[in-house]
């Protein structure tokens, strides 16, 4: 409930929400192993989870006030956001000129107690297992991961990809409402991310909400400086009964010449939206990790698709399967879509550290 303060001001109540779905839960089957389990509620508690009601939702309540609000408010939005558990954000829209615009944010602190209930009722262990990762950012770097546990490979080939470094930077959705948060100058191209990368830094995303340039989040971009290939599986995820595919894209350290992995896996590439390059934010747009909903959705789109049922997974391990921080890489998903005009072409897009920029672009041929 927001209360107003001023007699002009509207009440707005969200109610009858299930938190259950924004708690962190792991998905059944990575708690038969000891890393999956840490990976899965780490990142799912490191990653922003936004979702939305339209302002005549059965969930929203406005009244009082001298009727702005209930007769301009179009989207309010509740989120977990990707700090430490508890730190929790309400934001309120309106539309300016057919285009959505922020009228209201708040932040505030989920009562632990009640998180930790939450937790413990639909994980069913307890909570101390995890609180500290949780509450503190511990880094589980290093944490050893099994990808068989997740899917069985039916096969496999190299495919196709091109990947232009000097190609112009994409920008678009988000992207282009967050360029003052890249604290870098004269990025023009994809090489500019892997030639300069201890030039470039972004402002830091700190408690319990706020974007900081004063104290700057570097990147460790080195360790995808270099693109070797990519993978395509048809693969059989636990959890679901469809068959579905996963693409792994390999690079080399420019430090130290190590192999390193990124897998985006768990998806029906054929169900993908056909779109322009110009709208890959209307795409699959997802973050790293292990039953991960998207960091923006609907409620009702949520309450139809349980993350922790969820097949998708996408992660970055190094040549001996071990986790790396994505974050501290200032990695922090990727957003992927079919070619508008040839569906055998599949575009993939790196998102950087708080989705601040594009740092990558691959095309795919499927076939």
């Amino acid at each position: 409930m927001l209360e107003p303060t001023n007699k002009k001001t509207a009440k707005i109540v969200i109610k009858n929400v299930d938190l259950t779905l924004l708690v962190p839960k792991a998905p059944e089957w990575v708690k038969k192993d000891k890393g999956l389990e840490v990976i899965a509620l780490t990142d799912r508690e490191w990653n922003r989870q936004q979702i939305s009601f339209p302002a005549n939702s059965k969930h929203i309540e406005i009244s009082g006030g001298d009727g702005f609000e209930k007769q301009n408010l179009t989207e309010i939005a509740l989120a977990n956001n990707c700090l430490n558990a508890g730190y929790w954000e309400i934001l309120l829209f309106t539309k300016e000129d057919s285009n959505k615009s922020l009228y209201y944010q708040s932040w505030f602190t989920f009562p632990m107690g009640l998180y930790k209930n939450v937790f413990e009722n639909i994980n069913k262990m307890s909570y101390w297992k995890h609180w500290w990762r949780l509450e503190h950012w511990q880094d589980p770097s290093g944490t050893l991961v099994r990808t068989d546990l997740l899917r069985k490979v039916i096969d496999q080939k190299e495919v196709a990809t091109k990947f232009l470094p000097d190609e112009r930077i994409i920008v678009s959705g988000e992207q282009g409402r967050k360029v003052r948060t890249t604290l870098a100058t004269n990025l023009t191209t994809w090489r500019d991310f892997y030639n300069n990368e201890n030039e470039i830094k972004f402002a830091t995303f700190r408690p319990p909400g706020f974007y900081d340039s004063k104290k700057p989040w570097g990147n460790e971009y080195w360790r995808i400086g270099k693109f070797q290939k990519a993978i395509l599986r048809n693969i059989k995820p636990v959890g679901v009964e469809q068959n579905l595919q996963e693409i792994e894209l390999l690079f080399s350290d420019t430090k130290t010449g190590e192999t390193n992995k990124l897998f985006i896996s768990g998806v029906n590439l054929k169900e993908l939206p056909k779109l322009a390059v110009t709208d890959y934010s209307k795409g699959l747009y997802m973050p790293l990790g292990i039953g991960i909903p998207p960091f923006y959705q609907s409620y009702e789109e949520l309450e139809k698709n349980h993350p922790d049922k969820s097949p998708y997974f996408s992660l970055l391990l190094d040549s001996k399967d071990k986790w790396i921080d994505h974050h501290h890489l200032a990695l922090d998903g990727s957003a992927i879509h079919l070619d508008k005009d040839n569906p055998n072409l599949l575009h993939i897009y790196l998102l950087s550290y708080e989705r601040n920029t594009l740092i990558a672009h691959f095309s795919i041929n499927l076939q």
